[in-house]
């Protein structure tokens, strides 16, 4: 992040000061994942931070700033951050509501799409993989205070979050939720419940559910889920 003028230390008395404003202390954020959060055009793995709940993108940057989520810009970004200023980069995120853009898909079989759907909406029982839905909401728009949305990501991004659940590149604090239900899937489920995902027409509301409007499956308390990069 981007402190006001103390990033910009100069030698010239009459340079101008940078104005201490949260947009100005954001810089780094908006940078990559847009002015509002609305993701960076062309790059998959800036993903949309507009709208998610606010306790979700704070967990996520204490994650980076901790180290139990991996991506090195991000950990530096994080590094020297207070709770209270996360705290005050999430809200200002959560708030915002901005149009979501599509992305494009892989080349996918009816079949593979099909096999996604079911996934999403009733998991597979035999293999004791439960829905997304039981725990992203019913529209896939996520679940306040904590549960990120899925609806509108990119492909690339579901898949290799997934893939980092499976490889512990991503983490968080026991029970391990998604790490567990990610190791539950094949490679081509993965594929499958991305490409999905990405495909879904979006609902004509967004904002993620009430709190306790959703049981979750598994005894996970806050649940810690996909969504975003930071």
């Amino acid at each position: 992040m981007l402190f006001g003028s103390a990033c910009y230390a100069s030698d010239t008395p009459t340079s101008s000061p940078v104005p201490d404003t949260l947009q100005q202390r954001i810089v780094a954020c908006t940078s990559c994942h847009g002015v509002h959060g609305e993701g960076k055009p062309g790059s998959e793995f800036f993903p949309r931070l507009a709208g998610k709940p606010a306790g979700y993108l704070a967990r996520q940057m204490r994650y980076f700033q901790s180290g139990r989520r991996k991506y090195a810009p991000m950990e530096y970004t994080m590094r020297q951050l207070s709770p209270a200023y996360m705290q005050e980069i999430a809200e200002y995120f959560a708030a915002q509501q901005v149009p979501y853009s599509r992305s494009p898909l892989p080349p996918v079989s009816a079949e593979m799409l099909q096999r996604g759907e079911q996934l999403v909406n009733k998991g597979d029982t035999a293999r004791k993989i439960p829905a997304c839905v039981s725990c992203h909401g019913s529209e896939l728009t996520g679940v306040e205070p904590s549960t990120p949305g899925l609806v509108g990501l990119p492909y690339d991004y579901i898949s290799s979050q997934l893939g980092s659940w499976r490889t512990h590149t991503r983490a968080t604090v026991a029970p391990y939720c998604m790490s567990i239900v990610a190791n539950q899937l094949s490679a081509s489920d993965i594929t499958a419940v991305s490409a999905w995902l990405a495909s879904r027409e979006l609902p004509a509301d967004t904002r993620p559910q009430p709190a306790g409007s959703v049981k979750q499956p598994l005894s996970c308390g806050i649940s810690d889920a996909m969504g975003t990069g930071a």
